[in-house]
């Protein structure tokens, strides 16, 4: 029987390689820029051709490399960072394996020009899928010019893959500021299909988390200052009342690297428990420096996932540091360090001597006690509230509810016996096409209780019906919406004084994409050049929405899941936009209101599940309820 065991040639194990160093554009982005900031660079231009896919140029000025250099770059494990494994331990650099060439000449077409500052003349290499095609001298500026063109090209299921060149685009911008936030003191550019995105000039951390993220973002941030002797943290954190529910602006840096850190997140988080509502999540700039032997950079391909020697005392420095700098800006009235049972951490030193008032007490005052008026005479009388006058007659109430539920159950269902409508210009439904809901219209009785400001509870005869507010109008309104879409009723309502969106450019160019479809779905939005836009109009109906905060939730949903496919646009919106003017929870609802959200509900073909399958409406049987008991 002959050998089944072959060797791989170089170029297959190149193509492998590839699948783990570079997944998208973007990977090719931050491989590349990285080197450039390896080299000493202090100007690095990115040029892009649909979103990365036609080309990737990357130009630097930074030490540039020789002939013999720039072939042997492209070749797998080849680096000048490292030269033993111990220097693992001790890096300075961003890369070190020597994989990123070797994985991008593998998957496309590359063209290098680069020249050192002591030769006269540089050296052009042509390499085609791992394959040196040319190489021979040129006369070119000091640094490296890559042009990476045709990603995927030999590999068609990959390239098949990559989505859309607006959340390719996306990815790209979102890799770019990561590179660019640490990298402060280097000036950016980035263009996409000759338009410029980013001009960034060098500054301050500050000012290139303003110059990234908008001017807007300085006034809430709050410097963070620790210095120990096992770590350093240095950047800023947001104000609590500007913490965000999605899409907040959390980066968290290592010796200049970038890093997802699950675990120093948590620490962030703690120090703003009853700070911010639940579901919400801070900004934070974060930039940590510790001894490059005390960390391990070498776990994941991508080297974001970065595992530390001494993470919990400095999840402790972290978690009291954001504690401490919130406190010393009046975000929170008092803080009180839990030290029980806590390691050892090293002595913290802020800097910033912190003042605490006097607070004078009177030992002799009793606030049960009853007081004297003013002028004399017999003392004041303490006046009961309206609460607690209602509470103190809970013998009467008591017996009027039980009345009024008697009189409810010996009556038909208020709504079985009348019609209960929203406006006329909201009814688009079709009786006609309506299914059975989740209980007959006469199962439910007329009484409605809300609770927490969240769910709508109604007796049944099958049990208890509990109803969530907000699904239950989200999904009344989607369907109105898909209604009016398709009946073309759809219509818009003017804003008398258009709002302002300040976006970012990936965001810009996903709203370029969505335009036709918003102008469909009733918005009216126009350039105001560069990456503002005005809010002209949006669909009628959506009175005491904040237009600016939907429109950006609408962007905000694309950016994460892409635009969906052309056929589903519409619904996507719809959903969104449903979304953003539904019922919000905690919002508290008058009997009236409550009925007309439950008779719209249950008069829709599907009263279940929102659109995207969620649930709306459940029932405890009332067996379950008895066995509690």
């Amino acid at each position: 029987m002959s050998d089944v065991i072959k060797l791989l040639p170089d170029s297959v194990a190149n193509q492998i390689a590839a699948g783990e160093v570079i997944q998208r554009p973007a990977s090719v982005i931050k491989e590349l820029v990285e080197n450039a900031i390896d080299a000493q660079a202090t100007h690095v231009q990115i040029i892009l051709k649909d979103a990365g896919r036609t080309l990737i140029q990357i130009i630097d000025d930074g030490v540039g490399m020789s002939d013999t250099d720039a072939r042997l770059a492209f070749e797998r494990h080849s680096t000048s960072k490292i030269r033993t494994a111990d220097d693992l331990f001790s890096l300075h650099t961003m890369g070190f394996r020597g994989e990123a060439l070797a994985s991008i000449a593998a998957i496309s077409q590359v063209e290098l020009r680069t020249r050192r500052h002591d030769e006269q003349l540089g050296t052009r290499l042509v390499i085609n899928a791992s394959q040196c095609e040319s190489q021979e001298p040129d006369m070119c500026p000091v640094g490296s010019n890559f042009m990476i063109k045709n990603i995927f090209f030999n590999v068609p299921a990959r390239r098949k893959f990559l989505k859309s060149n607006q959340v390719e685009l996306s990815n790209i911008v979102k890799e770019f500021e990561k590179l660019a936030l640490i990298n402060y003191s280097v000036e950016f550019t980035l263009m996409h299909n000759g338009n410029v995105m980013y001009k960034l000039m060098k500054g301050t951390f500050r000012q290139r988390i303003a110059a990234l993220m908008g001017n807007n973002l300085d006034q809430q941030l709050l410097p963070v200052s620790i210095d120990t002797s096992l770590v350093k943290v240095e950047g800023y954190v947001g104000k609590p009342e500007n913490a965000r529910k999605r899409n907040a602006l959390q980066y968290m840096f290592v010796n200049e690297r970038y890093m997802r850190h699950p675990y120093f997140h948590k620490a962030v988080m703690t120090a703003y428990e009853q700070l911010i509502p639940e579901g919400e999540q801070p900004n934070y700039f974060l930039r940590f420096n510790v001894d490059p032997q005390s960390i391990d950079v070498n776990i994941h391909p991508t080297k974001t996932e970065i595992k530390f020697e001494d993470e919990m005392p400095i999840w402790q420095i972290l978690a009291a540091g954001v504690k401490e700098t919130l406190g010393r800006f009046s975000e929170v009235p008092a803080i009180d360090f839990d030290t029980q049972d806590a390691p050892a951490i090293p002595a913290y030193s802020s800097h910033v001597e912190v003042h605490h008032p006097e607070i004078e007490v009177d030992p002799t005052y009793n606030p049960f006690k009853q007081q004297p008026r003013q002028g004399g005479g017999m003392p004041q009388r303490h006046q009961p509230s309206a609460d607690n006058r209602v509470m103190s007659n809970w013998d009467e109430l008591f017996a009027n509810f039980e009345r009024k539920k008697r009189e409810g159950l010996s009556q038909p269902s208020s709504v079985d016996a009348q019609e209960v409508t929203a406006p006329a210009t909201d009814a688009v439904y079709d009786t006609d096409q309506q299914q059975d809901p989740v209980l007959p219209m006469g199962d439910i009785q007329s009484v409605y209780l809300q609770l927490k400001g969240r769910f709508i509870l109604s007796p049944a005869k099958s049990g208890l019906m509990v109803i969530d507010q907000h699904r239950a109008h989200v999904r009344i309104l989607f369907d109105r919406y898909i209604g009016r879409i398709h009946t073309g009723n759809m219509s818009s309502q003017t804003i008398l004084f258009p709002d302002v969106l300040h976006l970012g450019a990936s965001q810009s160019e996903a709203l370029k994409e969505l335009l036709p479809e918003m102008e469909k779905m009733g918005f009216s939005l126009s350039s105001l050049g560069g990456n503002d836009w005005a809010v002209n109009a949006i669909p009628a109906g959506l009175d005491g929405v904040d237009a600016s905060a939907m429109v950006q939730q609408i962007i905000e949903s694309v950016d994460h899941g892409g635009i969906p496919v052309k056929k589903r646009v519409l619904e996507h919106l719809a959903l969104t936009v449903a979304r953003s003017a539904a019922i919000p929870v905690g919002r508290s609802l008058m009997q009236e209101e409550m009925e007309i959200l439950v008779a719209d509900l249950l008069r829709l073909p599907d009263p279940n599940y929102t659109p995207d399958g969620k649930t709306i409406i459940t029932v405890i049987p009332m067996e379950q309820i008895t066995k509690l008991f």
